[in-house]
């Protein structure tokens, strides 16, 4: 199969690559961050999350976040939600699209959510439906596809269960994870493949950590499948917090040289991604964990 010609960035750097981190992240600095990233052409930014400030503290500043925000045309700022008051609380902040998530295996569901898988696929029909009606569009991320903390191998019927649960609340996308970045090329192509065969691959994304080195692989492997959608997270921030020593998601500056690098078109500017990536790890104080952004600086040096 010939690879897509374009593919969608998603970046999540700002709410999954943030909300796991432990050095406090003011409002003003993830916002900046925002408005980087979207100079540098990223059209989808994942902003936010509104959820406990009791459970992920990072997000607390979630509506001063998105009053902030700059919003430029033809640029969109999804943000998490949990539940109905997490729903309610991002339209009050003027969200305009919003993310529900299931989970592949029960164990990690009961853990992330307190809920069985089908007990979750209930409470987040109730919120896709409500944002729906309200005209608020609905993306849906399935965690764990290709292994799990706490069950290991997972099988590509159950992510196929949660696709179609995902599919018939209205999701326009759905999202098939790496959570923990224990995914091959091989166990991607057969996840995809299973999930295609109810949802079109043209609504199907892909969302990679990096744990075990494999995601661009992993990418590959799904671009060979038709997915030409994914998300990535500038200077590879974030990780799983349940899921001892798993990494961030994978770099967007190392995804971008991918695609660059197969004439696929992105509309990301690297110079100024690499700058984007470069500030938040200031406001971190740490090195940036993409090592395109690392080897393009040490060239230039």
């Amino acid at each position: 199969m010939a690879l897509p010609t374009t593919v969608r960035i998603v970046e999540v750097g700002p709410r999954d690559g943030l909300q796991n981190e432990s050095t406090p992240v003011s409002a003003a600095a993830k916002i900046e961050l925002i408005h980087r990233l979207q100079n540098a052409g990223v059209s989808i930014i994942e902003a936010t999350a509104f959820v406990s400030p009791k459970w992920v503290p990072q997000m607390a500043d979630n509506a001063e976040v998105m009053a902030g925000i700059r919003r430029k045309p033809g640029v969109t700022y999804p943000v998490l939600v949990p539940n109905m008051k997490g729903l309610d609380a991002a339209i009050a902040a003027g969200a305009e699209e919003v993310v529900v998530f299931g989970a592949a295996t029960e164990s990690f569901s009961k853990r992330n959510t307190n809920c069985t898988i089908d007990e979750g696929l209930a409470r987040f029909e109730e919120v896709a439906q409500a944002a729906i009606a309200k005209g608020i569009r609905v993306r849906g991320d399935i965690s764990v596809c290709l292994g799990c903390p706490y069950e290991g191998e997972v099988d590509p019927a159950a992510v196929v269960h949660v696709a179609q649960g995902l599919d018939a609340m209205g999701c326009y996308e759905i999202t098939v994870c790496d959570t923990i970045g224990t995914g091959t090329a091989g166990k991607t192509r057969t996840i995809i493949e299973a999930v295609a065969k109810h949802i079109p691959i043209e609504r199907i994304a892909g969302h990679f950590h990096d744990t075990y080195g494999q995601a661009l692989t992993n990418i590959y492997a799904a671009l060979e499948c038709g997915v030409a959608t994914f998300d990535s997270s500038v200077a590879g921030l974030g990780g799983c917090p349940y899921a001892k020593g798993a990494t961030g998601n994978v770099a967007t500056e190392d995804v971008l040289y991918l695609l660059d690098g197969l004439g696929i078109e992105t509309g990301v500017d690297m110079t100024k991604l690499i700058a984007a990536g470069e500030y938040i790890c200031g406001v971190l104080g740490r090195a940036t964990l993409s090592r395109v952004a690392r080897a393009i600086r040490a060239k230039a040096a």
